[in-house]
């Protein structure tokens, strides 16, 4: 979902089957949470604390531009629910195997119906595509991940969810400038309260858009004067999405990433982020698709082993990173993109998982940072998140330990960090 920092707001719609942030927003930048303010600090967390929030919360919206008028009515009914808050720390691309989550995000059903989908919206997508550089099945897919081709957008109540969040405190800084932005959309007369319902952590329409991610990307694509996300016509929607890709830096006919096969002795070491060579250099070390075939020079590109050195492989380019601006796991924009191969006609992965392993818990992911840093690699963040920084913290042990360093934040690593 098109936001800043907010993780597996795609991931309701992962019940597509019927078909969430990781979703994250325009270029990626690190929201460092504030604490709520003093005057309920030492409020309990519900409805009581909620109301006191938004009480002292008035006086930063009107020194925004927010009149009294608005404010009172659109934030008078909003209410607690523990639930989002629970959900904002265990969001399903960072808390289950990667296995798992492409099980559900790239099945049989959504490939069938994204083409089915693409095909209902080929006029438009081909336009949009024409216009904005983004290719026609990379939008489906984000539309498919974000609400099942515009199923399941969501009927949470946004303000309420957004002001939960922000009263939470734990990203207290992104969801007040949310709350903002949703009040300046009610006040400039774009939609309705009751459109600005979406997902658990306030982003909307087919394809997810939180209320910042709409000020600064939206397009009215139809021509009809508005830049609608809410109604049942995704046309907008989708012209917003290739909007804030191409603002992000999307590279047109340069794939996500490549699937490929590794060579005997590859230095795994090298797997990371940070090492980029054009996909020539890496074929001069081996590295190839699974087809055995030299991939094109589309750019530099780095590998990926999202699960280890047991697991498939992916030369990735630049289109991954502005991915993850939509979205930050890394699971999401796999997803994303090989859910958008599938559609197009390609086949499924050729390399294995690691299955007889499982995910770590919410714990489990903090004991493993707590750990890693104790013992001399530093994660930075004691977040449960295994991002980049936890990744080349496990590395960075794996080398000292003698262990293949491919990055891979395993229940192995944990239990050998516990010994």
């Amino acid at each position: 979902m098109a936001l800043l920092l907010v993780s597996g707001l795609g991931s309701p719609a992962l019940a597509e089957t019927p078909v969430v942030t990781l979703a994250s927003a325009a270029p990626i930048q690190s929201v460092r949470p504030e604490t709520r303010p003093s005057s309920v600090e030492r409020v309990s967390a519900d409805q009581d604390g909620l109301e006191a929030w938004v009480t002292a919360f008035r006086a930063k919206a009107l020194a925004a531009g927010i009149t009294a008028e608005i404010y009172d009515r659109a934030m008078r009914g909003v209410t607690y629910d523990p639930a989002i808050v629970r959900r904002d720390r265990n969001q399903a691309e960072f808390t289950k195997t990667i296995w798992d989550y492409l099980e559900t995000a790239v099945s049989p059903a959504r490939i069938r119906n994204g083409q089915a989908a693409l095909a209902r919206q080929d006029a438009a997508l081909t336009q949009i595509e024409a216009q904005y550089g983004v290719e026609k099945e990379i939008l489906t897919a984000i539309w498919g991940l974000e609400s099942a081709y515009g199923a399941v957008r969501g009927n949470t109540e946004i303000l309420s969810a957004m002001a939960t969040l922000a009263y939470d405190a734990r990203r207290a800084a992104f969801f007040e400038a949310q709350v903002l932005a949703a009040l300046r959309i009610l006040q400039d007369g774009h939609t309705t309260q009751g459109n600005l319902r979406g997902s658990w952590a306030g982003a909307m329409g087919h394809t997810q858009f939180m209320p910042t991610s709409w000020q600064d990307h939206a397009v009215d694509f139809d021509g009809d004067g508005k830049r609608d996300i809410w109604s049942d016509d995704p046309r907008d929607a989708l012209a917003s999405a290739a909007a804030y890709l191409r603002a992000n830096g999307w590279v047109t006919g340069q794939p996500w990433g490549v699937e490929v096969r590794l060579p005997g002795g590859f230095d795994y070491a090298s797997a990371r982020r940070e090492t980029m060579r054009l996909p020539s250099a890496w074929a001069r070390l081996g590295v190839r698709d699974v087809n055995g075939q030299p991939v094109p020079d589309h750019g530099r590109a780095s590998i990926l082993l999202p699960a280890g050195h047991t697991g498939a492989a992916f030369m990735i380019f630049d289109n991954f990173e502005v991915l993850e601006s939509y979205n930050t796991a890394d699971a999401y924009v796999i997803g994303v993109g090989h859910l958008a191969d599938r559609i197009a006609g390609g086949p499924g992965l050729a390399g294995g998982w690691p299955t007889s392993d499982r995910a770590l818990t919410f714990d489990e992911r903090i004991e493993l940072q707590e750990r890693l840093t104790a013992a001399g690699f530093d994660t930075q963040k004691i977040d449960a998140k295994i991002g980049p920084l936890t990744i080349n913290a496990v590395r960075r042990y794996q080398q000292a330990t003698g262990r293949v360093p491919d990055g891979y934040a395993s229940l192995g690593v944990l239990e050998s960090l516990r010994r």
